[in-house]
């Protein structure tokens, strides 16, 4: 039977604005295919990376470049030679896998050979002026787990207020590229003191050749600075992290392959998102399985989610029976 592609833009609003170093969020845009073959629809969706010029307009544009290839069958395998990596080539390696999903009658974890366990994901607190703000804020949650949005102004303090607050969690921070490479070496020791596990992107991409030999008292993990598989090499003279975005990297089938080779240059590996609904997160939940930190509570930050999303409770992400993506109605494979 034939493959039928389609495609369609959505937008689904934040529950409160997300403000980041540089930019604030309001709504997710993204992408969302749709591949149909013998009365089954696989589907998958992605919001692309703003910061590399990979808007939502320009996922659409490749993916009608891709129409025919795909139409006409093409695999997993096969997307690396079809499309760069981004948005687009992740919403279609998604639908795939979601697609092999129900054909197969195999989840889509145990295709990849990996048991859908629960996993502890951060709860992201957005940036705030004022330190005792960014405090308010991390009290009106329990997760035992946040991670920070940072930039240059006041950073130690801000990280002050909610260690008051919450004493109990353990924090995570992300400067977006905010810093200096003085200011991270000003602000790295009283981070670290305070109980910051490490530190993402603290420098601007392509500025940060300053942090090879440079040994900071907690680790360093790349997020901007570490697209795909091709910057590995660079990356691990730099940082001692990665943080794996299918948006980023073209999907699961990549970013499996990444997480592999960070293993082989003893990178510890975070699984991210972009933002979006449960079905953007649902791949990288597969992944999730492999990584050390977890960061896909992009539809906690929503006013809504998809019906069948994810059960996000006491911070931890599980797949609930009725669940929109890779699963196909088969049994999910347990750990022995």
């Amino acid at each position: 039977m034939k493959r039928i592609f389609s495609f369609h833009s959505e937008q689904w609003a934040t529950a409160a604005p997300l403000r980041i170093t540089g930019r604030i969020f309001e709504a997710f845009d993204c992408a969302v295919v749709e591949l149909a073959e013998d009365g089954k629809t696989g589907r998958g969706e992605a919001l692309g990376i703003y910061y590399t010029g990979d808007q939502p307009t320009v996922v659409l544009s490749q993916l009608e470049s891709a129409r025919e290839a795909i139409e006409a069958g093409v695999g997993r395998e096969a997307l690396s030679s079809l499309l760069p990596p981004g948005g687009a080539r992740h919403a279609i390696d998604a639908a795939l896998w979601d697609l092999e999903a129900k054909l197969s009658g195999r989840s889509a974890w145990d295709i990849a050979g990996l048991a859908a366990e629960p996993v502890e994901t951060v709860h992201t607190i957005g940036l705030e002026e004022e330190p005792e703000a960014m405090g308010e804020k991390a009290a009106r949650t329990s997760h035992p787990l946040l991670k920070v949005k940072l930039d240059d102004e006041l950073p130690v303090e801000k990280i002050e207020a909610i260690r008051r607050r919450r004493p109990d969690a353990r924090l995570l921070v992300d400067a977006n590229q905010g810093w200096s490479f003085e200011q991270l070496k000003e602000v790295a020791t009283p981070l670290q003191k305070l109980g910051v596990l490490f530190i993402e992107q603290p420098l601007r991409r392509g500025k940060d050749e300053m942090l090879e030999g440079y040994r900071a008292p907690l680790p360093l993990c790349a997020d901007e600075s570490c697209l795909h598989l091709g910057e590995l090499e660079q990356v691990s003279r730099r940082y001692q992290m990665i943080n794996i975005k299918l948006d980023k990297c073209g999907g699961l089938t990549a970013g499996l392959a990444l997480a592999e080779a960070a293993r082989t240059k003893n990178l510890g590996v975070m699984v991210g998102c972009m933002g979006g609904t449960s079905l953007s997160m649902a791949p990288a939940h597969v992944l999730a399985q492999i990584c050390d930190f977890v960061d896909i509570d992009g539809p906690m930050l929503l006013k809504n989610d998809r019906l069948g999303g994810f059960d996000y409770r006491s911070g931890r992400v599980a797949v609930g029976p009725e669940f929109c993506w890779g699963k196909a109605g088969a049994t999910l494979r347990e750990r022995p």
